[in-house]
C-alpha cells in the first residue's frame, strides 16, 4: 500500500511541475476522460445500429455499413490535418474546438435526413477524433510526474475502454427502444457535457514557445515516428481481426446461442479496461519492454485463439485476453510522443490514425482468410502474423534508435 509520506511526495511533485493540486489534475483527467467515453462510445454504437439505420434511409445493411467506413476515413485524414494547422491553438482551445465539433457532428446526425447526409456527417464527426486524443494525451502527460506519465495516459484513454463496456450498450438499448438517433443525441450531450468540463477545470495555457506548423510536420521527417505508426498499424490489427468477427466466431464456431454474443463482448471490454490500467503500470516501468512483450504475447495468444475457438470455454479466455492486448496502447502514445521531439502534437494525433488503419487492416485480412473458407477461428492466424510482423517492426525500431544513442 502507499503510505502517506508516498502520497506527500507525489503532491508536491504536482504542485512543482504544474502548480495544481492531486485535486485538480484529477478533476481534469475526469474532463478529459470523458471526452474518450463520448468518442468511444459514438465510434462503436453504430455498429449494434446498422438494421435500423438502414431500415430509416432504404438501403442495404452492408450499404449501412459505409458510414463506419466514412468514420474511419475522417479519422485517418482530420488526426494530422488538424494537428498541423492548429499548432499555434492553446491546447484548451484546441481540446474545446475539437469537442464542440464532435458534439455538433453526432447531433446533426441525429437529424440528418438522408443516407448522402448522415454518411457525409459521420465522416465530418470522425475528424476531430484522432486530434481529441492526441492532444488530451499531450496534456495528461504533461501534469505528471516522469515515472507516471503512461498512467495519466491511461486514465484518459479510460474513457474510451469505458465505453466499450459500458457507453456502447447503453447506447445501443436507447437506440433499439427507442430510435436509433437518440443514441446519437445521448453521444452528443456527452460531448457538451464534455466541453462544460474542460472550459471549467482545464486552465488556460499558452502556446508552445517557436509553434508552427512547420515544425509539426517535421514530425513526418522523422524515422522513428514512422515505424511507431507503423506498429500500431500493422501489430495491433490482430485485435480487430479477431473483433470484427466475434459475433460468428460466438455462434458458428464455438456453437454457442445468439444471447452469449452480448457477454462475450463484455469480457473483452472487461479485458481492455484491465489491460488499460495493468499495462499503463507496467510502461511506466518499462515503455519498451510492454510494448514488445505485448506483442509477443499476442502472437501465442492469437494462434491459441484459433486453435481453441470451437471450445467455448477457451474462447471466452482467450476473448478477454485479446482485449487485455489494449494494454501496449498507451504505452505506444506515449512513445511516438517522445521521438517527435518538437513535433509533439501531430505525433501523438497520427497515432490514432494508425490505430484506424489497425482497424481496417485487420476486418480485412480477417475476411478473406474466412472467405477463402478456413472459418472464423482462423481470424486468431492472421492477428498471430500481423502481431509478428508489428514485433519486427518495434525491435528494428528500438535497434536504430539505441544505434543513434550509442546505448
Amino acid at each position: 500500500m502507499t503510505d502517506c509520506s508516498t502520497l506527500d511526495s507525489l503532491q508536491t511533485r504536482a504542485n512543482d511541475k504544474t502548480g495544481l493540486s492531486a485535486t485538480a489534475i484529477l478533476l481534469i483527467e475526469i474532463a478529459l476522460a470523458a471526452g474518450g467515453f463520448g468518442i468511444g462510445t459514438g465510434e462503436f454504437v453504430i455498429m449494434g445500429l446498422l438494421p435500423e439505420v438502414a431500415t430509416t434511409y432504404g438501403v442495404s445493411v452492408p450499404q449501412a455499413g459505409h458510414v463506419i467506413s466514412a468514420y474511419a476515413l475522417g479519422v485517418v485524414l482530420g488526426a494530422p490535418i488538424i494537428a498541423a494547422l492548429a499548432a499555434k491553438l492553446p491546447r484548451k482551445t484546441l481540446l474545446l474546438m475539437l469537442m464542440g465539433i464532435f458534439a455538433l457532428g453526432n447531433f446533426a446526425s441525429a437529424l440528418a435526413p438522408g443516407f448522402l447526409s448522415f454518411t457525409a456527417l459521420r465522416f465530418i464527426t470522425g475528424l476531430p477524433h484522432g486530434a481529441y486524443f492526441g492532444v488530451a494525451a499531450l496534456v495528461a502527460s504533461s501534469m505528471a510526474p516522469p515515472h507516471r506519465r503512461v498512467r495519466a495516459v491511461g486514465r484518459v484513454m479510460l474513457g474510451l475502454t469505458i465505453a466499450t463496456l459500458v457507453g456502447t450498450p447503453i447506447a445501443t438499448f436507447l437506440g433499439q427502444l427507442m430510435d436509433w438517433r437518440a443514441a446519437f443525441l445521448m453521444v452528443s450531450a456527452i460531448g457538451a457535457l464534455t466541453v462544460a468540463l474542460i472550459a471549467i477545470y482545464l486552465p488556460k495555457d499558452r502556446v508552445v514557445e517557436g509553434a508552427s506548423m512547420l515544425r509539426e510536420l517535421s514530425a513526418f521527417g522523422r524515422l522513428q515516428v514512422w515505424l511507431s505508426m507503423a506498429v500500431a498499424a500493422v501489430g495491433f490489427g490482430g485485435m480487430f481481426a479477431i473483433f470484427s468477427y466475434i459475433a460468428k466466431t460466438v455462434t458458428d464456431t464455438a456453437g454457442l446461442p445468439a444471447s452469449m454474443v452480448a457477454v462475450v463482448l463484455a469480457l473483452f471490454g472487461i479485458g481492455m479496461n484491465v489491460g488499460n490500467i495493468v499495462g499503463s503500470r507496467m510502461a511506466d516501468r518499462s515503455l519498451n519492454g510492454t510494448i514488445g512483450g505485448m506483442l509477443a504475447f499476442n502472437i501465442g495468444l492469437m494462434s491459441v485463439f484459433s486453435l481453441t475457438a470451437h471450445n467455448p470455454v477457451m474462447l471466452c479466455i482467450c476473448v478477454f485476453l485479446t482485449g487485455c492486448g489494449f494494454a501496449a496502447c498507451p504505452a505506444v502514445q506515449t512513445r511516438i510522443m517522445d521521438v517527435a521531439a518538437e513535433a509533439k502534437t501531430l505525433a501523438a494525433a497520427t497515432i490514432h490514425s494508425a490505430f484506424n488503419l489497425a482497424n481496417a487492416l485487420g476486418a480485412w485480412l480477417g475476411g478473406l482468410v474466412i472467405a477463402a473458407g478456413y472459418g472464423y477461428g482462423a481470424t486468431g492466424y492472421v492477428g498471430a502474423v500481423l502481431s509478428a510482423f508489428g514485433l519486427m517492426i518495434f525491435l528494428i525500431s528500438v535497434a536504430l534508435e539505441r544505434k543513434v544513442s550509442g546505448r
